[in-house]
C-alpha cells in the first residue's frame, strides 16, 4: 500500500490534508514563543530519546504497522511437547500441503477482494473492490478474469503491485515441501480452533530475496488431517524507504473443507494501522487499512480426453469396446 500524494492547485508541492489529518496536525502543532518553553521542550525531547533507547521502544519503532485484533475465538494454548517429534509433523503437513497445492491448481473459483481505509471515527472513507474468476483458458492455462471492478475511491493511499500479489498468492498461503526450506518453522504448542484440534507453528523466512514476497507469522495445522486450517501473520518485506514506502497490514486466512478431503481458503481479513513517515512536501500519516477477501464457488476443472486402445476409444467406464469379428479368410 503506497501513500497517495495530492498536490495543491498552486503547485507548491504541499500535501492536501484530509479532515482527520488536519485534526491531527492541529493537535501536534506547538508554537515556541519564549526561551522557557523551548527549554521545557528540549528536556522533554531528551527524556523521549532516553525512553526510545530502551529495548521495547526500539523494537516498536521498527514496526511500520500497528495490528488490530483479528480474532479471539481460539482456545487455550498447550505448550507441552507434541506427542510425536515436531520434525515428523512438519514433514507430513508439508507433504499434505504439496498435495493440496496440486489439487488447488485444478480448481476454478471466484474471489471477492475489498480494501478499505477508515477515518478516526472508524468509518469507511475510501474503497478498492474487485471480483475475479480464477479459471482456465482454452489451452488449459490458469488465468484470472476480472468480473467486476468499479473505480477506486481510495483518497489517502493507492494499491501497489505487491498488494495485488498478496491478494492473489500471499493471503491463500500454502507451505509445501518445495517451499518449506525457505522458512524457519518452529513448534509453538497445541490449540483448538473452534472444535478442531491444531498444532501451532511459527513461520518466518530465513532469507529475504529481492522482488519476492514471504509469509511471516503463525499457522494452525489440523492435528488429524495435518493440513493448514488458519494462517495469521503478514507478507514481507515492507518497503520503508521515505518517498517509496509500500506497507501492508497483518492478516488472517481461514480454510474449510470444500471437497471433503482438502482444506481450501474461504475467507481472509487483514487490518492494521500503517505508519507512513513524512518526506519532502508531505506529512507523516497513519492510515487505518482493512482488507477482506472471500473465496467461493470452488469447482474442479474438467478436461475432455480420449483413451485409445488398439486403435479404438475406451468407454467412460474404462471398458474396452467389443472386439470386432475377424473378417480375414482363414488359411
Amino acid at each position: 500500500m503506497r501513500l497517495k500524494l495530492q498536490r495543491d492547485r498552486n503547485g507548491t508541492g504541499q500535501c492536501l490534508r484530509s479532515s482527520s489529518m488536519r485534526a491531527n496536525s492541529r493537535r501536534s502543532e506547538i508554537t515556541v514563543k519564549d526561551r522557557s518553553l523551548r527549554l521545557i521542550i528540549h528536556c522533554l525531547l531528551i527524556l523521549l530519546a532516553v525512553a526510545w533507547c530502551t529495548p521495547g521502544a526500539a523494537a516498536q519503532g521498527k514496526d511500520s504497522f500497528t495490528p488490530m485484533s483479528l480474532d479471539a475465538g481460539f482456545g487455550h494454548m498447550d505448550i507441552s511437547p507434541p506427542p510425536v517429534p515436531e520434525e515428523d509433523i512438519i514433514k507430513q503437513f508439508a507433504a499434505k500441503e504439496s498435495d493440496f497445492q496440486d489439487a488447488l491448481n485444478h480448481y476454478t473459483y471466484r474471489r471477492y477482494a475489498r480494501v478499505q481505509t477508515l477515518d478516526d471515527d472508524n468509518k469507511v472513507d475510501g474503497e478498492w473492490y474487485e471480483v475475479d474468476d480464477v479459471i482456465f483458458d482454452s489451452s488449459g492455462r490458469r488465468t484470472e478474469k476480472v468480473v467486476f471492478a468499479p473505480g477506486s475511491t481510495l483518497q489517502r493511499v493507492m494499491m501497489s503491485p505487491s498488494d495485488l500479489q498478496d491478494i492473489s498468492h500471499g493471503y491463500p498461503f500454502v507451505l509445501t515441501t518445495e517451499d518449506i526450506a525457505q522458512y524457519d518453522v518452529k513448534y509453538v504448542g497445541r490449540q483448538k480452533v473452534d472444535e478442531v484440534d491444531c498444532y501451532v507453528f511459527s513461520v518466518s523466512p530465513k532469507i529475504i530475496e529481492k522482488k519476492k514476497r514471504y509469509f511471516d507469522g503463525r499457522i494452525w495445522v489440523d492435528a488429524t488431517d495435518l493440513q493448514i486450517v488458519v494462517t495469521n501473520g503478514r507478507m514481507v518485506p515492507d518497503d520503508t524507504r521515505k518517498g517509496s514506502e509500500d506497507l501492508h497490514p497483518p492478516f488472517m486466512t481461514w480454510r474449510a473443507q470444500v471437497d471433503g478431503h482438502y482444506w481450501f481458503p474461504v475467507y481472509t481479513k487483514g487490518e492494521g494501522e500503517l505508519h507512513f513517515s513524512g518526506g519532502s512536501g508531505y506529512m507523516s500519516q497513519d492510515v487505518h487499512i482493512r482488507d477482506t477477501v472471500k473465496y467461493t464457488d470452488y469447482k474442479r476443472f474438467g478436461s475432455t480426453s480420449k483413451i485409445i486402445y488398439n486403435g479404438q476409444t475406451v468407454n467412460d467406464n474404462g471398458q474396452k469396446p467389443p472386439q470386432q469379428p475377424d473378417t480375414k479368410p482363414k488359411k
